[in-house]
């Protein structure tokens, strides 16, 4: 029982709180401003993605297919391969 309330301290602390169930407030602060940082900067990352496609668009691609192509290259190769072959097989099964 001993070590159960040892444990919990342990996590306590590492979680911010003191003994007496105080929040270390500059810690969270730390932790809050870190993710709204980045968080910030995500919106930045996707703004200038939207203009890659936008500047694609205006050469002429496609930007849906981009992203598909994006995607596709995401996956692992043979993840990728698999599904193709489950698709050709549902296509081929409705006659399309």
């Amino acid at each position: 029982m001993a070590s159960n309330r040892v444990a919990a301290r342990e996590m306590e602390a590492s979680a911010g709180i003191d003994p007496t169930g105080e929040v270390n407030g500059g810690h969270l602060r730390s932790f809050i401003e870190r993710i709204e940082r980045l968080e910030e900067e995500k919106r930045a990352i996707a703004d200038d993605i939207k203009d890659v496609y936008g500047e694609a668009k205006s050469t002429g691609f496609d930007p849906k297919i981009m992203r598909k192509i994006v995607s596709l290259r995401r996956q692992d190769k043979h993840k990728r391969a698999e599904e193709e072959e489950i698709l050709e097989l549902y296509m081929a099964a409705l006659g399309d």
